[in-house]
């Protein structure tokens, strides 16, 4: 795998993680409700789910692909299209970074957890992300290396990016400087998604 299709993956990887959506409710709550240690206990549990259906989405689309190019194609379109309407749905926010963190109710760290980890698995968007995602990178995966480094990538960015938001809501002036650039940060990712959603289209 080349630096450059690896950076494609780490963009793609980022913009999923800052999406928003149940995850970043789930752990903006619990690290308003709970504090920092019950924050980055959701963010990591939540990682650990997400390289698990990286893995697991990883294999199936490797499968499909030897088997029948045809339906991998298809896949891979569709994909694209999903990555499109993320994209313009991004584009017609008014803040949608700002609406998601909002606090929630207390719990303990291990409830915490098991949220973060079971809402990364149970989530139709997370679902249709990743073979969106891995549609376009499962076929330069040919080496043990490659798949590990397609999985862990995903999972490290989903840690390190729910950290930080984290990180944030434990300081209410970075917090306020964040809901003041919602807007524009929902515009530019919505036109990165749509760029990278045309990359696929033109690579498949």
């Amino acid at each position: 795998m080349t630096l450059t299709i690896w950076l494609s993956l780490f963009t793609i990887c980022l913009l999923g993680a800052m999406s928003p959506g149940p995850s970043l409710a789930m752990v903006a709550k619990h690290s308003l409700a709970g504090g920092r240690a019950n924050g980055l206990a959701t963010a990591w549990a939540h990682a650990l789910g997400i390289g698990i259906y990286a893995f697991i989405t990883l294999i199936g689309l490797a499968v499909v692909l030897q088997q029948s190019p045809l339906v991998f194609k298809a896949i891979s379109y569709a994909g694209a299209a999903y990555l499109a309407y993320l994209g313009y749905n991004a584009l017609r926010s008014k803040g949608g970074v700002a609406e998601k963190l909002e606090a929630g109710e207390q719990s303990s760290a291990w409830q915490s957890a098991k949220e973060g980890f079971l809402i990364s698995l149970l989530s139709p968007k997370i679902a249709l992300f990743f073979t969106a995602l891995f549609s376009q990178f499962v076929a330069v995966g040919d080496s043990v290396g490659a798949k590990s480094l397609i999985v862990l990538t995903p999972l490290v960015v989903d840690g390190l990016w729910y950290t930080l938001i984290t990180l944030l809501l434990s300081s209410p002036r970075l917090l306020d400087k964040i809901r003041a650039k919602a807007q524009l940060i929902d515009r530019l990712s919505g036109a990165v998604l749509i760029l990278l959603a045309v990359r696929v289209v033109l690579t498949v």
